[in-house]
């Protein structure tokens, strides 16, 4: 019985000797990664601000600036884990994800088709923020363009999220693409009048 004690208690001894000598390069890793995390905010912000007086790009920016931000960090989070475990290569990952590409594809067809959706209705602009629009049997006012999906806000105050892929393949009838619209009402007038 004490021989099985001592055996644990050193093997225990031996983890927290192995955590104390990883205690540096853990720090190193957590600084090296909270400064890639201040760098991608800082590409995001600059993203932003350059486009912001541009009307065609803004949007764009918006998710140019997501995309930027998310990588800067991901590449932050590699490097740390490099720092950390020496032996973890990023290559490895890569290569590990080019193998199971195309399940991943399979699997996430629906979202990456949204999100290329997204990315072209951003860049081509067929309707905009704060638009009227007329979508299959909903019609309301854009709030927000996503990568995923477009939320629009209908007169009676319900919010729609529709998948960015069906608004680029479908018929949209955008109301306020133009400064003057011709409306059309019919009024009934009796025979005796």
């Amino acid at each position: 019985m004490n021989a099985e004690i001592t055996v644990v208690w050193k093997q225990i001894q031996g983890m927290i000797n192995g955590f104390i000598a990883l205690l540096p390069n853990m720090v190193l890793a957590l600084i090296v990664f909270v400064i890639f995390f201040i760098i991608a905010r800082a590409i995001k912000r600059l993203i932003k601000r350059v486009t912001r007086n541009r009307r065609q790009a803004r949007n764009l920016g918006l998710v140019l600036g997501r995309l930027a931000q998310g990588t800067t960090i991901l590449v932050g989070l590699f490097i740390a884990l490099s720092i950390v475990i020496p032996t973890f290569r990023a290559g490895d990952l890569v290569q590990l994800l080019g193998i199971s590409g195309v399940a991943i594809g399979f699997a996430f067809r629906d979202i990456l088709q949204n999100f290329l959706a997204g990315i072209l209705i951003l860049l081509t602009e067929p309707f905009q923020i704060n638009d009227q629009i007329v979508f299959k049997n909903f019609e309301g006012t854009v709030e927000n363009i996503e990568t995923r999906a477009t939320t629009i806000r209908t007169y009676d105050g319900r919010r729609i999220v529709i998948p960015n892929s069906e608004l680029f393949t479908n018929s949209v009838t955008v109301n306020t693409a133009f400064d003057s619209r011709r409306l059309e009402y019919d009024v009934g007038i009796g025979y005796e009048q």
